[in-house]
C-alpha cells in the first residue's frame, strides 16, 4: 500500500469522489459511501480480496455498537409526536414563558423535542404554533422561523439518541451517558445565542410569506389537534430513558467498583436498555392519545430507520477502509507537525462534508468513522473531539440540504429569507457550540470524563 504524503492526496480525492457523487450525481448516500470506500481502497492499493471484507468490518462494527438504540430512539420519536405530546411540550414551555417571549420558548421547545424527534419532523410539527405566535405578538415570522429552526437543529446534531450522535458516540468509543451529558450542556449557549439572540435581531424585519404554505398550516394544525397527553406525562416520557443514561454512568463514576449497586445501575443506564424502556413505557402510557395500532406505528418507524442503517453502516466501512489504509494515522502525524487542533480539525471536516453534500447525519458519520479509530492518538478527549464533530454538523446549510427547504417551504419563505434565518441561525448556532466545545477543553484535566 501506498504511504506518505500520496495518503492525504488519496483522502482529498476521496472525500471530492464522495462529494461529487452525492452532490452533481444525485447518488443515494449509502451507495456514494459504500463506492467512495471501494475506490479508496484501490488508490492506497490495499489488496484487491481485502477490500470487501473491510467495508464489512466496519459495516458490521458499526452498527453492532449502535444499531438498535438508533432504531429504538427513531421509534421513541415517532410515538411523541403520533400523541402529540410534542405539541404539548412546546406550548407548556411557551406558558411558562409568555407570549412576550415566544421566540425563547420556540428554541428551547425545539432543543427538546429534537431529542428523539428527527429535525425537519420536529420543524413541521411546531411550525403552525410559530405562525400563530407570530401573529399574535406581531414579531416577524423570520424571528419565530430562526429560533425554531435553531432549537430544532442543535439537539439534533448533538443530542443522543439522533442517529447523528449516536453514531458519533459509538464511533469515538467514549460512554454514552457522558457524551449526552457534555452534549446538552454544549447545545444549551447554542440554542440560546443562534436561537434566540440572534432570532431577535430579525424581530423588526418582515417576510413574505406564501398563502399557499400559510393555508396549508393552518389545515395541518386543525387535522392534528384533539387529545393529548399531559405535560408532566409528555416531558416525563422524553426525558425518561436519558436520565436513566445518565444516572447509570453517573452512579458507574461515584459506586465502588465492587458494589452490588454498580451492575444494576450500568444495566437500567445501558444506552440500549434504557431506550428500550422508554418505548415500552411510551406504547403503554400514550395508548389512549394514539389513534394507529402500536405495531403500525413501530413499523412506519422502521420504515424510516432502513435508510439511516445503511448510510451508518457504509460510514463505519469508510472508515475502516481509512484507518487500515493508513491514512487516518499519517492525518495525526501531520496534525502534530501542523498544530492543527483535533477539535478544530474534526469541526472543519465536518463543517465541509456538511456544505458539501447537506446531510447532517452523513457529516457526522464520516467524521466520526474517519477519526474515532484514532482514539487516544489524537491528543485530545475523544467526547470533545466527537463533539466538535456534531458542531460542525449544525451551520452552513445550503440548498442542496434538505431541510433547508423543509424550513423554506413550510415555513412559506423565500430562499433568501431561508439563508437570513435558518442557514445564519445555525451557523451562529455551530460556532457557539465549538466555543463552548473549546472552552470545555480547558478543564478537560478536571471535569469527570474528558
Amino acid at each position: 500500500m501506498i504511504t506518505g504524503p500520496l495518503l492525504l492526496v488519496v483522502f482529498v480525492i476521496a472525500l471530492g469522489i464522495l462529494l461529487f457523487s452525492i452532490i452533481k450525481l444525485k447518488a443515494n448516500p449509502f451507495l456514494a459511501l459504500f463506492g467512495t470506500a471501494v475506490i479508496t481502497g484501490f488508490m492506497v492499493r490495499m489488496p484487491i480480496a481485502k477490500i470487501g471484507s473491510t467495508i464489512t468490518a466496519g459495516f458490521g462494527g458499526t452498527l453492532g455498537g449502535i444499531g438498535i438504540i438508533i432504531g429504538l430512539g427513531i421509534i421513541l420519536g415517532r410515538l411523541l409526536a403520533e400523541a402529540n405530546a410534542t405539541d404539548q411540550i412546546a406550548e407548556t414551555m411557551l406558558s411558562k414563558v409568555g407570549e412576550k417571549r415566544s421566540p425563547l420558548a420556540l428554541a428551547m421547545s425545539g432543543y427538546l423535542i429534537s431529542i428523539p424527534v428527527f429535525q425537519d419532523a420536529a420543524f413541521v410539527i411546531l411550525m403552525p404554533l410559530a405562525r400563530k405566535l407570530s401573529k399574535v405578538t406581531g414579531i416577524s415570522l423570520l424571528t419565530m422561523i430562526t429560533a425554531l429552526g435553531v432549537g430544532t437543529i442543535v439537539t439534533h446534531s448533538l443530542v443522543i439518541p439522533t442517529p447523528g450522535p449516536v453514531a458519533v458516540a459509538g464511533n469515538m468509543g467514549v460512554d454514552f451517558g457522558i457524551f449526552l451529558l457534555y452534549a446538552a450542556i454544549v447545545a444549551l449557549p447554542a440554542v440560546l445565542v443562534g436561537g434566540v439572540l440572534y432570532a431577535n435581531t430579525l424581530k423588526n424585519r418582515p417576510a413574505t410569506i406564501n398563502p399557499d404554505a400559510e393555508a396549508a398550516f393552518e389545515a395541518a394544525h386543525a387535522a392534528a389537534s384533539g387529545t393529548r397527553p399531559s405535560p408532566a406525562l409528555s416531558f416525563g416520557l422524553l426525558l425518561f430513558p436519558i436520565l436513566l443514561i445518565l444516572v447509570g454512568s453517573i452512579m458507574s463514576f461515584i459506586l465502588p467498583k465492587d458494589s452490588s449497586a454498580v451492575g444494576f445501575f450500568q444495566f437500567i443506564g445501558d444506552k440500549n436498555v434504557a431506550v428500550f424502556l422508554g418505548v415500552i413505557l411510551a406504547g403503554y402510557k400514550l395508548k389512549p392519545f394514539i389513534k394507529a395500532k402500536f405495531n403500525d406505528v413501530v413499523i412506519e418507524a422502521a420504515g424510516s430507520a432502513g435508510m439511516i442503517f445503511l448510510i451508518t453502516g457504509a460510514g463505519g466501512g469508510f472508515g475502516k477502509v481509512i484507518t487500515e489504509s493508513g491514512i487516518g494515522k499519517y492525518m495525526v502525524d501531520s496534525m502534530s507537525v501542523w498544530s492543527i487542533s483535533p477539535i478544530i480539525l474534526a469541526f472543519i471536516l465536518s463543517q465541509i462534508l456538511r456544505t458539501g453534500q447537506g446531510s447532517t447525519t452523513v457529516a457526522l458519520i464520516t467524521t466520526s468513522a474517519i477519526l474515532g479509530p484514532l482514539g487516544a492518538q489524537l491528543g485530545a478527549s475523544p467526547v470533545l473531539v466527537g463533539l466538535a464533530a456534531c458542531a460542525g454538523g449544525i451551520g452552513l446549510s445550503m440548498p442542496n440540504d434538505s431541510g433547508f427547504w423543509v424550513v423554506s417551504r413550510f415555513g412559506g419563505i423565500s430562499v433568501q429569507d431561508t439563508l437570513r434565518t435558518w442557514t445564519a441561525g445555525g451557523t451562529i448556532a455551530g460556532l457557539t457550540a465549538l466555543g463552548a466545545i473549546l472552552i470545555l477543553n480547558m478543564f478537560s484535566g478536571i471535569l469527570p470524563g474528558l
